[in-house]
């Protein structure tokens, strides 16, 4: 939504105002997206046009004024043409008006007004003075303010009509500035004043990144949150990230893995017992949506809950009230629950191995956490972040990675997530012993092994990347037939996103451009060239 206070402020916009106004004669007005006018009702409202100013002295006035207006967007909604010129309220008083275009939607309008056509009569400025005073203006007011108004010519018209235009761009072009800065404000606020983190996430990555930016909108809301993603992915300091960040912070967060009881026990932690209700429940008990009551519950591996199980969970969702193993009578709770598994919940419901309704209950909000072979440009961040938690919990000073061990370690898949990375690191930092640097031979075997794959895996894929090269002839030709080779094969892997290829190839986009096409890579290029 444009701000139109701080648009009615800007320098530029005052300027034209005023040259429009001491040109012409004319008021700039402004209306938002659903054709409300801005500022006009204010009683210190500095009007250019007398006539202007009687029409809005009177009762009416402003009632005539949205008239006009609400005409204008009606025929912003049945033509495309961006600007137009109508006819008052007043007849033979004209006005003038141009859209605001934001990202191809209208955003409101800009208005000037009023003009006569230099078409227009004495018989015909009669005509809106008599107009004016059936509306219960003082003759001589009337013939005073008409005699003022600027009969306009073809050219009179075109340049006025192109300052207007002026003011309509700046209006969207600082818009899109305000909603730039917005975006970029809401981007660092998402970080908690830490470049990489979240609460006690961390990661830089694109992914890590949308994660933020989600789970800073949904903290403070109510809504049942589903949380999936691989082992290791660090769902549980997501769902403390929400609880930390929301309303009910300053209540319990209570966490419960559902896959490390069995049904009936998973029963009694949750919802409680009564005494006597079963061999060994010598008192009452209760569970953790009574502990956790006002606050949030983490239910980790919900996927692996029986059937019986999910039905009791369905109910609590939704209707707030449980049965205590053995009890007669229901109770009631407020807990914000979050769930996470690691396990395909549409498939297991095309088994029939989880409820659908349970499933739409719990996935209100989606947050998918990405694993760490996705998100490979956090692996130093984290490595950093590891080492220093553990030299410090250690006593040690600072140790640090040599180049060849961050490679190996970027070239591990890490199929334990962040978990099996943190493991290693806290390894590592035990073996280094007095060592200030920690050196590939102190990696795992596994680590070192899949290292050694990838550089298999690259020098063979290399490989067969050269089979289309020619070896024979000029070294000159040759290098050229591997970039047209490689920079067909990238534009392919890369959608025909230029940006993205020229970073991977190292070179400007500028660059990449011209060779694509110096070698008529183009695609768009061989389509025109297809259909001529």
């Amino acid at each position: 939504m444009i701000d139109w206070k701080s648009i009615k402020e800007l320098h530029v916009n005052k300027k034209l105002e005023q040259i429009i106004g001491g040109w012409y004669g004319l008021d700039i007005f402004y209306a938002d997206e659903q054709g409300r006018v801005q500022f006009i009702n204010q009683t210190d409202y500095p009007y250019k046009s007398p006539f202007f100013k009687l029409q809005m002295s009177q009762g009416y006035g402003h009632d005539w004024l949205e008239s006009d207006v609400e005409k204008v967007f009606e025929t912003f909604a049945s033509h495309d043409q961006n600007w137009v010129q109508f006819e008052s309220f007043f007849p033979q008083a004209f006005g003038f008006a141009q859209k605001v275009i934001v990202d191809g939607d209208v955003q409101g309008a800009i208005f000037a007004y009023p003009y006569f056509r230099d078409t227009c009569t004495s018989e015909d400025a009669a005509k809106v003075v008599a107009k004016m005073c059936e509306c219960g203006v003082p003759e001589v007011d009337a013939k005073a303010a008409v005699a003022k108004m600027k009969k306009f010519s073809d050219k009179d018209f075109d340049n006025m009509k192109e300052l207007v235009g002026l003011v309509a761009e700046e209006v969207a072009s600082f818009h899109g500035e305000i909603s730039k800065r917005e975006a970029r404000i809401m981007d660092l606020n998402s970080e908690l004043g830490n470049k990489y983190r979240y609460h006690n996430l961390i990661g830089k990555s694109k992914k890590m990144q949308q994660v933020y930016h989600l789970l800073s909108k949904v903290s403070n809301s109510e809504s049942t949150i589903l949380i999936q993603g691989e082992n290791g992915t660090g769902k549980e300091m997501v769902a403390k990230a929400i609880h930390y960040n929301s309303t009910r912070k300053d209540a319990v967060f209570m966490a419960v893995n559902c896959s490390a009881f069995n049904d009936n026990l998973l029963d009694s932690e949750l919802f409680g017992h009564v005494k006597g209700s079963f061999t060994g429940a010598v008192k009452d008990k209760k569970g953790v949506f009574e502990v956790a009551n006002g606050g949030t519950l983490f239910l980790d591996e919900i996927g692996d809950t029986s059937p019986s199980m999910q039905v009791k969970l369905l109910r609590i969702l939704q209707e707030g009230t449980y049965m205590q193993v053995g009890a007669t009578t229901p109770k009631k709770v407020n807990v914000r629950v979050i769930a996470a598994t690691n396990k395909p919940l549409k498939e297991m419901i095309a088994k029939g191995e989880f409820r659908e309704d349970l499933y739409y209950r719990i996935n209100v909000i989606n947050v998918a956490l990405p694993s760490l072979k996705e998100r490979q440009e956090d692996i130093p961040i984290l490595m950093d972040f590891f080492i220093q938690k553990r030299c410090e919990e250690a006593g040690l000073p600072l140790k640090t990675f040599s180049k060849k061990c961050l490679e190996k370690m970027l070239d591990h898949t890490w199929p334990g997530n962040v978990r099996e990375l943190q493991n290693e690191v806290e390894r590592l930092v035990v073996l280094a012993g007095e060592d200030k640097t920690i050196t590939p031979d102190m990696l795992s075997s596994r680590i070192l092994e899949s290292g050694e794959s990838a550089g298999h895996s690259h020098s063979s894929s290399g490989g067969s990347f050269l089979k289309g090269v020619k070896t024979d002839g000029s070294l000159k030709d040759a290098l050229e037939e591997l970039e047209i080779l490689m920079i067909r094969e990238g534009l392919k892997r890369c959608a025909f996103n230029k940006s993205k290829l020229a970073k991977e190839l190292g070179i400007s986009r500028a660059g990449l451009i011209m060779k694509v096409e110096k070698y008529g890579l183009d695609k768009r290029a061989q389509k025109r060239a297809v259909g001529e």
